[in-house]
């Protein structure tokens, strides 16, 4: 049983499965009392509560499914091809040039269109990785990414700038 591999859970409330094969029949009929069956779950919930709370997501949930599909998308996109100069959002080559909002906007690329292009075509020291990026040394040398593939991409990157990129676990900006 599931529950008989929790640590400092008394085997006793825990599995009758396990006591009857001690011979044990009066904790089973314990087990089956409805205030002790209450009071396990009463003990139980608040760390089930904070490991939901906790584990859920941080980001404005998707409004759909194919919404929730793109963000998945978007965020494993970015995880193959942005995230060795991008982690959490910030920039390890060009530290003026981070992900976050404010730089974003510093910078005129605070709209998903502006981003799309500079991650399609590239901008200084970032390459582009559209498919047909031009001129060769401004593209990367590395897989191109299809413009669909780009456009999730953008939408990630655009919500997670306006939500602080809290969901990728950075300290602040």
């Amino acid at each position: 049983m599931l529950l008989s591999a929790i640590p400092n859970c008394n085997s006793r409330l825990i599995s009758p499965a396990v006591n009857q094969e001690k011979g044990n029949q009066r904790d089973e009929r314990q087990w089956m009392n409805p205030q002790r069956q209450l009071k396990f779950l009463q003990r139980l919930t608040p760390p089930l509560f904070a490991a939901f709370v906790a584990l859920s997501p941080i980001i404005t949930p998707p409004g759909s499914y194919a919404e929730a599909i793109d963000v998945q998308r978007g965020a494993s996109l970015f995880g193959h091809a942005c995230i060795g100069c991008h982690v959490a959002g910030g920039n390890i080559i060009q530290p003026g040039a981070t992900l976050f909002l404010k730089d974003l906007q510093r910078n005129g690329v605070d709209t998903e269109e502006e981003i799309y292009n500079i991650t399609y075509y590239g901008k200084g020291r970032m390459p582009g990785f559209g498919e047909m990026c031009t001129p060769r040394g401004q593209c990367t040398f590395g897989a191109r990414l299809k413009e669909d593939e780009i456009k999730l991409l953008a939408n990630f990157v655009k919500s997670q700038a306006d939500e602080g990129w809290l969901n990728i676990g950075n300290g602040g900006d």
